[in-house]
């Protein structure tokens, strides 16, 4: 299998659970959940296509969608075996993000586009997804947390486009990037890593108090 086929397929299928958690976690349908898990795992990687004005990569791949749909029946199976729906989406979005931080920026090298425009692809490729199916789904984006996230999506982008520059060979910077994305999101998430915020007077946006901790957190699902 061609190395970026490989990579995008797990991206698709890690992306792709996150978001039929979040139709699970809002108790939706299974062609809502296939929706979502569609969305997400093919949303970002749709957008990079269209930027790089490329062929849109799942309208000549069947396996694609069907990875989607398989990934949501099997969620819609086990969602309800999980003891809390939030904590599996965030580790699955945080190893879709880590595969395709190195997919996006790999795919705009193999089109001769600049490192640090590859790069910046990487990121749009790691995080389009998650910002789709938060939308769609009326959530907080993720984007909205304090920790770490965007951050872990550049570097590791940037560490598998530097590995490429010099030489190191692709599996090898492919798993430096993901590795490099994957520690710095996991230390969000376990230990609340993040970069301090901005410290002007202005006030906070609305609603910015009340971002749940969780994505897809529902906050009329909370005690009150």
């Amino acid at each position: 299998m061609d190395r970026l086929l490989l990579l995008d397929f797990l991206g698709v299928a890690v992306f792709a659970a996150s978001g039929a958690l979040v139709a699970a976690r809002h108790r939706r349908d299974i062609v809502a959940m296939i929706f979502f898990a569609a969305l997400t795992g093919m949303g970002g990687g749709s957008v990079r296509d269209v930027v790089l004005d490329q062929p849109v990569f799942w309208l000549s791949q069947p396996g694609y969608p069907l990875t989607a749909a398989a990934i949501a029946g099997l969620v819609w199976f086990v969602a309800g075996r999980l003891d809390r729906h939030e904590r599996w989406l965030l580790w699955a979005d945080a190893v879709g993000l880590s595969a395709y931080a190195v997919l996006g920026a790999a795919k705009a090298l193999s089109l001769g586009t600049p490192p640090l425009t590859a790069t910046v692809f990487g990121v749009m490729t790691a995080t389009f997804g998650g910002i789709l199916r938060d939308v769609v789904a009326g959530t907080p984006s993720v984007l909205l947390r304090r920790e770490i996230y965007i951050t872990a999506a550049f570097a590791g982008s940037a560490v598998y486009v530097l590995a490429e520059a010099l030489g190191l060979g692709f599996w090898p910077a492919a798993l430096a990037g993901s590795a490099t994305a994957l520690t710095l999101r996991a230390g969000a998430l376990a230990f609340g890593w993040h970069l301090p915020g901005h410290r002007g007077t202005m006030a906070p946006a609305d609603g910015e108090r009340g971002v749940p901790s969780t994505i897809g957190d529902d906050p009329s699902d909370r005690q009150k």
